[in-house]
C-alpha cells in the first residue's frame, strides 16, 4: 500500500513539473499572454508576400523565406518556383545574387530563364492560363534584360495572347506589353510600325478615361503614363519636341486626378502604392519626369520663359521631395532602433524561456532518476529486511535446539567438555540471562562467571564457534536483539534501543547496524513493518 502511494506521489510531482514547464514556455512565446490564439502556419513570416516584399534588396533572404514557406505548407512547390524565377530576374541586387550563384555575370538571368522554360513544359502550367501568364512575364523580362530582342519579342507576343484569352482582367497587361513592343520595334528601325503599335496602345488606354462616370483604374493609368513616356522619348530622339508637350501635359493631368481622387483609382494592382506616403512619392516622381520633358522641350524650342517656369516647378518639387526624404530617413532610423530594441527584448525573453525550460527538464530528469534509484533501494531494503527476519527466526530455532542439547550435559568438570560443547553451554547462559546487554560485558565477565582462564576462553571462541573474538560475538548478539526490539517495540526510538542493547552511543549502533545488515535501523524497521503489513493484507 505504501509503495503504491509513493508511486502515485511521484507521478503527481512529474505531472506538476511538466505542466509548469509547458505553461511557462507557451506563455513566453506569445506576445500577449492569455490571448487564446492558436498558432497556425499562416501566422509565420514564411509567406509569399513576405518574400516578395523584400526581394528587391534582400534576394537571399527572400529565397530562404520561399523555401521555408514550402516546408511549413504555406506555398506549393510550383508557385515557389515562379517566385524564385521572379526574384532572380527582377532583384536590384544583381551582382550580389550573381556572386551567390557562382560569380558569372547575369547567371541569375540564366537561372530564371531555365526555371521558366522548364515550368512551361509542366502539365499544371499548360492547363492554367494565369500561371502561364506569370511565367511568360518573367521570361519576357529576363530576355529584355539580357538584350535578347528576338526572345523578348517572342515571349511578349505569347504573353499578350494569354492576356487576351484571360479577358478583361488582363487587357491592361496586354496593352502595357504592346506599348513596350511598339517601342522596341521603333528602336530596331521599324519606326512606322513601332509608332503605330505604340499609338494603338495609348489610344486604347486613354479611351478608358473618357468612359462615362469612369476615370479608369490605377493599373490603367500607370500603363498609360509609361506608354506616354515611351512616346515622348521616341519623339525627342527625332527632335519632335513640340509634339512631346501635349503628351507630358496629359501625364500631369492624370497625376492631378489621381492626387485629388486616389480612391477612385484603387484596384489593388501590384504597382499601386500601398499607403499615402508611397502614393505621394509615386506622384512626385512621375510629375518631375513630365516637367523635365516639358523643360527640355521648351529649351530645345527656344522658349526660355516657359522653360524657366517649368524649371521652377521642378525645383520646388525637388525641395519637397528632399525634405520628405530627410523625414522618411529619420522615421526609418527610429523604426530601426525600435526594431532592434524589440529584437533584443525578444532574444532576452527567448533566452530566459529556454533556460527555464532546460532547468525544468534537468529537474524532471533528476527527479525521475532519483525516484528510480529510491525505488530500487527500497526494493532492496525490503528484501534485505525480510532476509534478516527469516535469518533471525532460523537462528532462534537453531539456538533453541542447541540449548536443548546443552541441558542434557552436566558440566561436572571443565575437562569433560569439548570447545564446541563448552561454547554452546556458555552461549546458552549468556543469551538466556541476556548478559550481553550489559555495556561492560566482555571477556573478563565470562572468565569471572565461568571460572575459566583467558587462554581457555580464547580457545572456546576460536575453535568452538564461528567468532574469532568475544567482541564480535557480543556485537552479533546485541545487533540481533536490536532487530527484535525494532520490530516489537515501534514506539521506542533508535537511541533508546541502542542504550537497551548495550551500545555506548546511538551513532556507533547505527554504523555497526548498517555495516552488518546493509541498511540503517530506521530503514529496517520501516521495510520490515511494510513487509509484515503486506503479508497481513494478503492473508486478510
Amino acid at each position: 500500500m505504501n509503495a503504491i502511494m509513493r508511486r502515485q506521489r511521484l507521478y503527481l510531482i512529474i505531472y506538476i513539473v511538466v505542466s509548469v514547464l509547458t505553461v511557462g514556455c507557451t506563455g513566453s512565446s506569445s506576445e500577449k499572454p492569455g490571448n487564446g490564439h492558436v498558432p497556425n502556419p499562416a501566422d509565420t513570416l514564411y509567406t509569399q508576400q513576405a518574400a516578395m516584399n523584400i526581394y528587391g534588396y534582400q534576394p537571399i533572404r527572400a529565397l530562404q523565406i520561399i523555401d521555408s514557406a514550402v516546408i511549413v505548407g504555406n506555398l506549393s512547390e510550383m508557385q515557389a518556383e515562379i517566385c524564385r524565377a521572379r526574384i532572380l530576374s527582377s532583384t536590384l541586387m544583381k551582382e550580389h545574387i550573381d556572386s551567390m550563384l557562382g560569380g558569372t555575370k547575369d547567371i541569375r538571368l540564366d537561372s530564371a530563364r531555365n526555371i521558366g522554360e522548364r515550368m512551361l513544359k509542366h502539365d499544371s502550367i499548360k492547363t492554367n492560363l494565369k500561371r502561364q501568364k506569370e511565367v511568360l512575364e518573367i521570361l519576357a523580362n529576363t530576355a529584355r534584360m539580357k538584350n535578347d530582342t528576338t526572345g523578348w519579342l517572342k515571349r511578349s507576343r505569347e504573353y499578350i495572347d494569354i492576356c487576351h484569352q484571360l479577358g478583361v482582367d488582363s487587357e491592361t497587361d496586354a496593352l502595357r506589353t504592346e506599348a513596350e513592343i511598339g517601342t522596341a520595334m521603333h528602336c530596331l528601325g521599324d519606326h512606322k510600325q513601332g509608332m503605330a503599335k505604340l499609338d494603338s496602345a495609348i489610344n486604347k488606354l486613354d479611351a478608358t478615361f473618357h468612359r462615362e462616370n469612369n476615370r479608369g483604374t490605377f493599373d490603367e493609368m500607370d500603363a498609360l503614363i509609361i506608354a506616354l513616356k515611351r512616346k515622348i522619348l521616341l519623339l525627342a530622339s527625332h527632335g519632335q519636341y513640340a509634339e512631346t508637350l501635349p503628351l507630358a501635359r496629359r501625364i500631369l493631368e492624370q497625376l492631378d486626378q489621381y492626387e485629388r481622387h486616389p480612391n477612385d483609382f484603387h484596384d489593388g494592382s501590384p504597382r499601386e502604392p500601398k499607403d499615402a506616403q508611397k502614393r505621394t512619392d509615386y506622384i512626385h516622381f512621375y510629375r518631375n519626369q513630365a516637367l523635365n520633358y516639358i523643360t527640355s522641350a521648351y529649351a530645345a524650342l527656344g522658349e526660355n520663359g516657359n522653360m524657366l517656369t517649368a524649371f521652377q516647378k521642378i525645383e520646388k518639387g525637388v525641395r519637397e521631395v528632399t525634405a520628405r526624404e530627410h523625414i522618411a530617413r529619420y522615421d526609418a532610423l527610429q523604426k530601426q532602433i525600435e526594431a532592434e530594441r524589440q529584437e533584443v527584448k525578444s532574444r532576452r525573453a527567448y533566452t530566459i524561456a529556454y533556460s527555464s525550460g532546460f532547468f525544468a527538464l534537468l529537474v524532471i530528469t533528476f527527479a525521475i532518476i532519483l525516484a528510480i534509484k529510491n525505488r530500487a533501494i527500497n526494493r532492496k531494503n525490503r528484501i534485505l529486511a525480510q532476509q534478516i527476519s527469516e535469518a533471525m527466526n532460523y537462528k532462534k530455532m537453531f539456538w533453541e535446539e542447541k540449548r536443548t542439547q546443552a541441558k542434557a550435559v552436566e558440566p561436572s568438570q571443565e575437562k569433560e567438555f569439548t570447545d564446541d560443547q563448552l561454547f554452546q553451554y556458555i552461549s546458552d547462559i549468556i543469551v538466556s540471562e541476556r548478559l550481553f546487554l550489559d555495556p561492560k560485558f566482555g571477556r573478563q565477565t565470562i572468565m569471572d562467571r565461568f571460572q575459566l582462564s583467558k587462554e581457555r576462553v580464547g580457545a572456546i571462541f576460536s575453535k568452538g564457534s564461528e567468532f574469532s573474538k568475544v567482541n564480535s560475538y557480543v556485537l552479533k548478539l546485541r545487533l540481533d536483539y536490536a532487530t527484535k526490539l525494532l520490530l516489537e517495540q515501534p514506539d521506542k526510538s533508535v537511541v533508546q534501543i541502542a542504550t537497551e542493547c548495550g551500545f555506548s552511543s546511538s551513532t556507533y549502533f547505527s554504523d555497526r547496524f548498517r555495516q552488518h545488515f546493509g541498511l540503517s535501523p530506521s530503514d529496517f524497521r520501516r521495510e520490515a513493518s511494510s513487509n509484515f503489513q503486506q503479508q497481513t493484507d494478503h492473508f486478510v
